[in-house]
């Protein structure tokens, strides 16, 4: 089961990661772009993803795993159960969504 704390590890070991405050709880950004968030649950990640038909080919996939509420219908961001993934896989989740946001060049250097 992946913990707050093993999410806080993997998203600030991504390139220019910071951390900082939304809405009350934690979140990860890169370049003043957010790529993470950490529920008010506590055990809830919002990521966002490439598209919303990527996000229903998720929830799909892994109900257990992915979700989404009301507030983010017709947005392309999923909701990731921490008790669902693993480290691995959340690491995965993460570099995604980083990839998604960070400027293209820091996004190739980091794939090169």
């Amino acid at each position: 089961m992946v913990t707050e704390d093993d999410v806080r590890r993997l998203a600030l070991a991504l390139p220019e990661t910071v951390e900082k405050t939304m809405y009350g709880t934690p979140a990860f950004y890169v370049r003043g772009k957010w790529f993470a968030r950490v529920r008010e649950e506590g055990d809830v990640l919002v990521l966002p993803v490439g598209s919303e038909e990527e996000k229903a080919g998720l929830i799909a996939a892994e109900p257990a795993a992915f979700f989404t509420t009301p507030h983010y219908d017709g947005s392309a961001a999923v909701l990731v159960r921490f008790g669902a993934v693993d480290a691995g896989e959340m690491g995965e989740l993460l570099a995604d969504a980083w990839r998604l946001r960070a400027p293209r060049r820091l996004a190739v250097g980091f794939d090169a």
